[in-house]
């Protein structure tokens, strides 16, 4: 897909995703829907048991589960299972995203920023 800035139809690119993933021989794929300066939400499907391995985050992020079911890997005992419709922020730790099925989520990220000190 190649970038538009909307408007989107999240369950038809939905659909488009997971039927890219599964044809993908590591059962990912990802499209960039927005791009805002230092916003962006991208679009990934993994297919049963596809991982993104674990990877740094940036100064800001949100998953929504659109479709399926995820493990969203963390340290020790900080693991996050979603379910579709739910979002959830991300921690600013290395993490890594299991698909427990076939799914579907958006990512929302902020890049390029610096975050805030609390003080």
């Amino acid at each position: 897909m190649s970038y538009s800035p909307g408007p989107h139809d999240l369950t038809t690119l939905t659909r488009a995703a997971l039927a890219a993933a599964r044809e993908d021989p590591h059962g990912r794929h990802g499209d960039l829907l927005l791009r805002d300066g230092h916003l962006r939400q991208s679009m990934i499907a993994l297919t049963t048991d596809s991982t993104l391995a674990d990877h740094n985050a940036p100064p800001a992020a949100t998953l929504q589960v659109l479709q399926g079911e995820l493990m969203v890997t963390a340290g020790p005992g900080e693991d996050v299972h979603l379910k579709t419709g739910q979002l959830v922020q991300l921690t600013k730790e290395r993490h890594g995203v299991k698909a427990l099925r076939d799914s579907v989520f958006l990512l929302t990220t902020v890049t390029g920023v610096q975050e805030e000190r609390q003080g």
